[in-house]
This record gives structure tokens, C-alpha cells and sequence, in this order.
């Protein structure tokens, strides 16, 4: 697990921080922090990763980054299904949370 705060190319993703699965690397981005953890086999422990340096359980979000396809990021993870935020399911529902998560990735990640 790694937390990245400046810039890294997708590939160097690949071939480093992709030990669990082949096609997509899960993540957690803190939105407030504008930083992500990758690099595990559950979005949980990743958002454990976050909170034990001071993230707010309130600002971390999961997704999956895939390196190839159509899709480059998807929305989903256990983490997500918050009622009290109003997220009720895997998925992040709110669109600005959305376009937080996007543009933090694509800053912090080039493809």
C-alpha cells in the first residue's frame, strides 16, 4: 500500500503498486487532502492506511482505476455506502463528490 501525493504515470502503477489484480488497481481518495492510497486487496484497508495519517473517515472514497478499456475510473467500493452522507450504495452517487474524485486522480495520476 502506498499513499501518492504528487504526480505518477499509470504504468509505473502497473508494474509497482499491482500486486492483486491484473486489469485495475482499487483505490481511496481523501478529497479534502487531495491525495489517494492504492495498492490493496480491499478498499478498507486502504481507507485504514488514510485515516491512521489523519484523514477524515467523511473524505475518503473508493474507486477502481483500470489500465486499460473504456473505463478509467469507477465509482465503486464497499467504503462508499454511507446513509448518513447520503450515499446509499456502492457507488458515489453525489456528482460533485464525483468530479472531486476525478480530477484528483487525473492530477495525480497520468495515463
Amino acid at each position: 500500500m502506498i499513499i501518492i501525493k504528487t504526480l505518477v504515470n499509470l504504468l509505473e502503477i502497473k508494474e509497482k503498486y499491482n500486486h492483486f489484480f491484473a486489469k485495475m488497481v482499487k483505490i481511496v481518495v481523501d478529497i479534502e487532502k487531495e491525495i489517494i492510497a492504492l495498492d490493496s486487496e480491499l478498499h478498507a484497508d486502504l481507507e485504514q492506511l488514510l485515516l491512521e495519517n489523519d484523514s477524515d473517515q467523511k473524505n475518503l472514497w473508493g474507486a477502481n482505476i483500470y489500465f486499460e478499456g473504456p473505463i478509467f475510473i469507477e465509482f465503486t467500493s464497499l467504503i462508499n455506502i454511507r446513509p448518513a452522507q447520503g450515499n446509499k450504495s456502492m457507488e458515489v452517487q453525489n456528482p460533485e463528490i464525483r468530479k472531486k474524485i476525478e480530477e484528483i486522480t487525473h492530477r495525480l495520476i497520468q495515463k
